[in-house]
């Protein structure tokens, strides 16, 4: 069974009821701080808590601009919170199918609705009719008795109907007092008009996913007095009102530790268990929790945590009064220097502290006190927000291990808690005006903010594939890559060979971004080479990188050295990618791109000055003829460098192909 979908709200800062539909797998809430994700996560807690301690509360539950007003009503007509509807398995409709004799078809869905009185109603639709059908071909039945089942839509009806017979035989009698006891147990209920739907809802009412809520204030602390977590338990039983504030989420920490150990308290004052069995037990408890962690984590797999139990007088209160737990991370790498499990790396804390807890529960509702796997619904919280970046890719990878076995809803505003490849999983969430916290699947129509990770996890996610070549071309602009794209084939279908397959084009936006992207792909040791346009003179950046070293001179070229094919190599006059051409074969697709706005004009290579880079000659002649191809001056070199890639020329001149052929053959040699 999973969940398909959640209504939540009214609900705190949910004042409309928001339909959620859940992932099969994972489920991601993207949003702003304090849009309601968190208040979202919440609300399906309240409404199914695996360890039954949460429940709906209307002071602090109900939205407060309403609240006045629905607790009038609240004692006679409690609204519904939230509603959750689930999916059976084949194997479970099947079950239901074969022990009921009902006829529910494969993906059958049922709601149940919690109320604000920690009560419950069930939408469940099955038939009587289908079963009364099954049960009229019993063997031995009267004819009038196999009438009245076929005919009959209910078991009530039935029921009522087959009462009213006064000739019945043994096999009748039997089939009336099968009913009767199954109308009476449905009435005890109450509510109940399709006994099939009630005997169902008691077999799958079992079956239904509990959630599992974590956030950040489940971590375990450094140290804990353990005479002074007895006292809290201890005053939180006779206060239940207040245990909360007794026992908090630090001690439930150290509790599901312990119990993980199968160590309790009294352990440690009862002068029977020894300190060396009490340690041993924790310490196995650790060590296994550690080695699950390290699987996952590949940030330092030096790691490890120590557990000790001492007394010290020395410390303040109250840890100066009996045994005291201490955590500590000890790291290998630094010949085992440990140091409090609080003050060190939080990302490492966060994990293990997950760990504990979803180990302690599973504990705690295995049978028996095993670990046994549960049908739960895990939500999580802003998790992993300690980790470094790539630590979080790794926590991705987690929860996908995780959702092999259970279905995962957690919160995020960080681009790398988002697989980029898997949006449908996105739920953006926002807090608007009036309405309040909205819940919706159409990320097209959120605000900018609220869909920012999701913009930087695709941004992050592009960069990635940019840079997945071993061999890597870095060129200052998108003109550059579509015509470099074009030529290489029209050099190869000219007989020549073009840039290599395995070469990766990287616009980088600018000369100046040259050095960030050698630095990233020079650290992924990529080899690559750069391709730039060329002013008439050397660039003191390049050539400050090529000093550092941060550049081989050998591996840089611009494009004036491949415009004279008499001088190869050299650098000539300043040129761009589109000095490669043929000035008449650029200016036809010049003027086919922008024949709007040069309404009727064709320009004319002998137009234009000589000497200069072809792509200044035609700014100046816009400016000088007063033509304007948008508003800011200039024109659009990729509309035009685009339109060449898409329909390239049929015939291009000799010597166009010569001078790329030759710019590939300098390329590939560099990059090989």
């Amino acid at each position: 069974m999973r969940l398909v979908s959640a209504k939540v709200g009214p609900f705190r800062s949910i004042n409309e009821p928001q339909e959620t539909i859940i992932d099969p797998e994972v489920t991601v809430l993207v949003g702003m701080n304090e849009a309601g994700k968190t208040v979202f996560l919440k609300g399906l807690h309240k409404a199914k808590d695996v360890l039954n301690k949460e429940k709906f509360n209307i002071i602090d539950d109900y939205p407060r601009k309403d609240f006045t007003t629905y607790k009038r009503r609240h004692e006679e007509s409690p609204e519904t919170a939230v509603s959750l509807t689930y999916e059976l398995t084949d194997s479970q409709v099947a079950n239901l199918n074969s022990t009921l004799n009902t006829n529910i078809n494969k993906g059958f869905k049922f709601v149940v609705h919690h109320l604000y009185d920690n009560n419950r109603t069930i939408s469940i639709d099955i038939p009587d009719k289908p079963a009364l059908e099954k049960m009229a071909i019993t063997p031995d039945l009267s004819s009038e008795v196999k009438s009245v089942l076929s005919n009959s839509n209910g078991i009530r009806v039935a029921l009522s109907n087959l009462q009213s017979i006064s000739d019945l035989n043994d096999a009748d009698q039997l089939i009336i007092d099968s009913l009767k006891v199954r109308v009476e147990k449905a009435d005890k209920s109450k509510g109940w008009d399709q006994i099939c739907a009630y005997e169902a809802w008691k077999k799958l009412n079992e079956s239904i996913p509990g959630f599992l809520y974590f956030s950040d204030y489940d971590l375990l602390p450094g140290k804990l007095n353990l005479k002074d977590l007895k006292n809290r338990i201890q005053a939180a039983k006779s206060d239940p009102t207040n245990a909360h504030k007794q026992v908090e989420p630090k001690h439930q920490a150290v509790l599901a530790l312990l119990r993980m150990a199968d160590v309790e308290l009294d352990d440690f004052s009862n002068g029977t268990t020894t300190y060396e069995d009490l340690k041993s037990q924790i310490e196995a408890v650790s060590i296994s929790l550690t080695d699950q962690v390290l699987e996952f984590w590949k940030q330092n797999e030096n790691l490890e945590v120590e557990i000790d139990i001492r007394a010290d007088a020395a410390d303040a209160a109250p840890f100066n009064d009996g045994p005291n737990l201490y955590l500590r991370i000890k790291n290998r790498r630094h010949r085992g220097v440990s140091t409090p499990f609080d003050q060190r790396s939080r990302g490492f804390i966060w994990f293990f502290s997950f760990l504990v807890w979803f180990d302690s529960v599973q504990h705690q509702i295995g049978s028996a006190g095993t670990k046994d796997e549960q049908n739960l619904i895990l939500l999580l919280d802003e998790p992993a927000l300690a980790l470094h970046a790539l630590a979080q890719t790794d926590f991705l990878t987690y929860i996908d291990h995780l959702a092999t076995n259970h279905q995962v809803i957690y919160t995020t505003h960080s681009p790398f808690m988002v697989n980029s490849d898997r949006l449908h999983q996105v739920r953006a969430v926002e807090d608007k005006e009036k309405i309040g916290t909205v819940i919706s699947e159409n990320l097209s129509g959120s605000d900018s903010k609220t869909i920012f990770p999701l913009q930087a996890a695709l941004g992050w996610n592009i960069a990635q594939n940019l840079f997945i070549a071993k061999q890597n071309l870095l060129v200052e602009g998108v003109s550059e890559l579509s015509i470099l794209q074009a030529m290489s084939k029209i050099v190869e279908d000219n007989g020549g060979i073009g840039l290599l397959d395995n070469v990766s084009i990287v616009p980088v936006g600018g000369l100046s971004n040259v050095a960030t992207f050698v630095s990233l792909l020079g650290g992924n040791g990529l080899s690559f080479a750069v391709l730039h346009d060329y002013s008439g003179k050397p660039d003191q950046k390049l050539d400050s990188m090529i000093q550092q070293k941060l550049l081989n001179k050998k591996s840089v070229f611009n494009f004036s050295q491949f415009r004279d094919l008499s001088a190869i190599g050299v650098n000539g006059c300043a040129s761009d990618v589109e000095d490669l051409l043929e000035p008449s074969t650029y200016l036809e697709y010049f003027n086919k791109v922008f024949a709007k706005e040069l309404n009727g004009v064709t320009i004319t290579e002998a137009e234009l000055a000589s000497g200069e880079r072809i792509v200044l000659q035609l700014e100046k002649y816009l400016i000088t003829n007063k033509i304007k191809i948008r508003p800011s001056g200039g024109y659009n070199h990729y509309a035009v460098a685009a339109a060449f890639s898409t329909t390239p020329p049929s015939n291009v001149s000799v010597q166009t192909t010569q001078r790329f052929a030759a710019l590939f053959k300098a390329l590939n040699s560099s990059l090989k």
